[in-house]
């Protein structure tokens, strides 16, 4: 069995910041989801970073000692760092040196799975290369080239890509995506024209987002391949997936799962999953999923909030979901307004979500009498299908009925509609 690489982490404190000691721990589980061990830890408070080092003189010397001590294979730090500073701690350490950003573009490339995604993941690690090609060909060299985690032990010795030609393939990588999001906007339309609400899971990475979506599809599709990937795992989804939830009495909205956000998430990477994070935009709900039982879950709340901030979306009504609510010490299930504690991974507080989304969705229904001649027959079949038809009664000159509809349904069939 291949011995797992081992790295240093290594963090600068600015200003005292609350959550430092947090982000430097979860430096280290995006390091282990790249199946790197981390053997050592360095840390430093500043007011600003080390413009050349990232780090001062007494650290770095302190980072080399524990290189030594350890005999680690990289060095990790908890920011993106500069051309100049990757060059400069490459030359002083003499080891691969990777950034935040490096890991988390890396375990986005592993987790891909759709051609959408792969495009979208390698326009954000070639943007993220671009500036690093120039002037530091040797020391990038050693690194793989930008990530330099796909590529481990590929003993790559000189970077070929030059930046005329890393440009074109972005361009080329664009265009192709910009079909793709074509696709996806029509597919948008029809969504939107059929009138049928849409809910959107957002939040941070590993809340369990998609526990959730597969509780929901386990309870009102019960299908296997309907089922979508979910492991305790950072960004186990990357690709969006949408499912249509059948309720009771003939309603029914698409349930779509998105990416995880995460603090620090490359500015790259955001843009480039702009137009996946899109899908967001166009909710009518959302579920901000969030992990309860994290004693950090309160900053997961605002980095997610920030996210959708920065991608314009601020202004579609909220659920709140306290997931994990069984390992923390509350009664579950609990509505308390529009947060609801729950549990998705047993189960529990799942009817009380549903009934909550209801009352958003679908109170813009409208409840009328319709009289539909009987030549118009497919229309009650459309009805009985597609509503909540509460009664049913034949007159001399066509059907009668009591119905609750969605309000694009009420102005597509006015003309029936009695007054």
């Amino acid at each position: 069995m291949k011995e797992k690489q081992k790295a240093i982490v290594v963090g600068v404190n600015i200003n005292n910041q609350l959550n430092f000691s947090y982000s430097m721990e979860e430096l280290a589980n995006l390091a282990s989801a790249c199946a790197i061990e981390v053997v050592g830890e360095v840390t430093q408070n500043l007011s600003r970073v080390n413009k050349a080092h990232y780090i001062g003189k007494g650290k770095l010397e302190e980072v080399l000692e524990l290189l030594h001590e350890s005999d680690a294979d990289f060095v990790i730090f908890n920011d993106e760092l500069s051309p100049t500073q990757l060059r400069n701690l490459e030359e002083e350490l003499e080891r691969k040196i990777i950034d935040r950003t490096m890991l988390i573009l890396d375990i986005f490339a592993e987790r891909a799975k759709t051609r959408e995604a792969q495009l979208q993941v390698e326009v954000a690690n070639l943007k993220y290369m671009l500036p690093r090609l120039i002037g530091g060909r040797e020391d990038l060299g050693r690194q793989g080239g930008g990530s330099g985690l796909k590529n481990r032990g590929a003993g790559e010795t000189k970077l070929e890509l030059d930046r005329r030609r890393i440009e074109a393939k972005i361009a080329s990588l664009n265009k192709e995506l910009e079909e793709l999001i074509t696709q996806r906007e029509t597919q948008r339309n029809q969504r939107r024209k059929s009138g049928v609400p849409i809910v959107s899971l957002v939040g941070y990475t590993n809340a369990g987002k998609s526990t959730i979506m597969n509780a929901m599809v386990k309870q009102f599709n019960p299908s296997a391949e309907k089922q979508v990937l979910e492991k305790d795992m950072l960004f186990a989804t990357l690709d969006t997936s949408i499912r249509k939830i059948k309720l009771p009495y003939n309603k029914s909205f698409l349930l779509t799962d998105t990416v995880g956000f995460v603090d620090k998430l490359p500015h790259h990477l955001v843009k480039a999953f702009r137009s996946t994070l899109e899908e967001v935009a166009e909710a009518d709900l959302l579920l901000h999923v969030v992990d309860y039982s994290n004693v950090h879950h309160s900053n997961h709340i605002s980095v997610t909030n920030n996210v959708l901030k920065d991608i314009g979306i601020d202004d579609i009504p909220t659920i709140t979901v306290y997931n994990k609510s069984d390992l923390c010490d509350v009664e579950i299930p609990m509505v308390e307004g529009e947060n609801i504690y729950l549990s998705a991974k047993q189960e529990v507080g799942m009817t009380e979500l549903i009934e909550a989304i209801s009352n958003q969705i679908f109170k813009e229904n409208i409840t009328c009498e319709m009289l539909i001649p009987f030549e118009e027959g497919q229309l009650v079949s459309y009805f009985n299908e597609n509503a909540n038809v509460r009664t049913t009664t034949y007159e001399h000159n066509g059907t009668k009925l009591i119905v609750e509809c969605t309000n694009s349904d009420y102005e597509k069939y006015q003309k029936y509609v009695m007054k």
